[in-house]
């Protein structure tokens, strides 16, 4: 039992390991729960049910900020939720992407949801990897910092002159040229599967092909890769801390799933959500400029003015587009 207790209050990362044994039970827990309960069977998620998940993660990752309050109090907890609104909100650009990815490579409604599972899965062990090796670099090489505060501040004033009508290129993309040039496709579904095998007619020899669901897979996984170069240093201008970083990155990753499936059909609802969002990352990267030179900013001032910003985009989104609607 003293070994034991040995192991779990050894400091890793910042904090005792028995935290991180718990953030990975409770993730655990979530992907089980969600691959083995909630979609044994492929089928269609209503936007009702949608509607109901999304809140459930919502549920679990305030809980679970909450927590991290009453651990280690509001040092770590106004970061986490900082984080957490920032990248929820970054979001809502994938849910665009996973739309067009879908819509191009015709994967029906009853599939996708198994996609997005492995996808996100894939997602949170590469943010992990990036995320780490992140606040490893920036703790060693403080410079780096700064690099990441210019770079937010360039995707913010980026964001905010962007072109909504500019379309994704699926088809002419480098990640699409490289898969059909360097696996055996087929353009044919089969069912949820990513791959098959199939028999050569002249050989008898069985062939292994990828199917759409294996290229919709593998195409939102380079997708995110992409989208990471925007939240991995918004993360870190926000804190520095692995597992507060980790830990907000995972809980808004985790709900993805369900947000797309609730948004899919509402994005033109957000039209002017995007210009909130670039303020958001414009203020979190001058923030670590203001800190340097002049005063380091309470994290529930950074908290308060994310989540306001946000809030007054969205609400302005749903009031203008009822409008045009109407």
């Amino acid at each position: 039992m003293d070994f034991l207790h040995s192991l779990l209050v050894f400091p890793l990362m910042g904090v005792s390991a028995w935290a991180w044994v718990l953030f990975f039970a409770v993730v655990l827990a979530l992907v089980v729960f969600d691959l083995g309960v909630l979609n044994k069977k492929d089928k269609v998620m209503s936007f009702k049910s949608s509607v109901r998940l999304t809140l459930f993660y919502i549920a679990c990752s305030v809980l679970f900020g909450m927590w991290i309050y009453f651990q280690f109090g509001t040092e770590r907890a106004f970061p986490y939720f900082t984080a957490y609104l920032v990248e929820k909100s970054l979001s809502l650009d994938n849910v665009f992407v996973i739309s067009v990815i879908f819509a191009y490579y015709k994967i029906p409604l009853q599939y996708q949801h198994r996609v997005l599972f492995w996808g996100i899965i894939g997602v949170i062990v590469l943010r992990g990897l990036v995320l780490s090796a992140g606040t490893y670099l920036t703790a060693h090489f403080e410079w780096l910092l700064y690099i990441f505060a210019l770079l937010l501040i360039y995707t913010g004033i980026k964001i905010f002159f962007s072109d909504d009508d500019d379309d994704m290129d699926i088809e002419n993309s480098r990640i699409t040229k490289v898969l059909t040039k360097s696996f055996n496709i087929t353009n044919t579904l089969q069912g949820s599967r990513f791959y098959i095998w199939k028999s050569n007619e002249t050989s008898f020899i069985k062939r292994f092909q990828f199917t759409p669901l294996f290229m919709a897979l593998v195409t939102i996984e380079f997708a995110d890769v992409l989208f990471a170069m925007d939240s991995i240093p918004a993360v870190l201008a926000i804190s520095t801390d692995t597992f507060v970083i980790l830990t907000s990155n995972v809980f808004a990753i985790l709900g993805l799933r369900a947000m797309y499936f609730m948004l899919a059909t509402l994005l033109e609802r957000f039209e002017y959500l995007k210009y909130a969002l670039s303020v958001v990352l414009i203020f979190i990267g001058a923030k670590v400029f203001y800190a340097h030179f002049v005063h380091k900013i309470d994290p529930l001032v950074s908290l308060s003015v994310t989540l306001s910003v946000l809030t007054i985009g969205a609400v302005i989104s749903f009031a203008k587009t009822k409008k045009t609607s109407d």
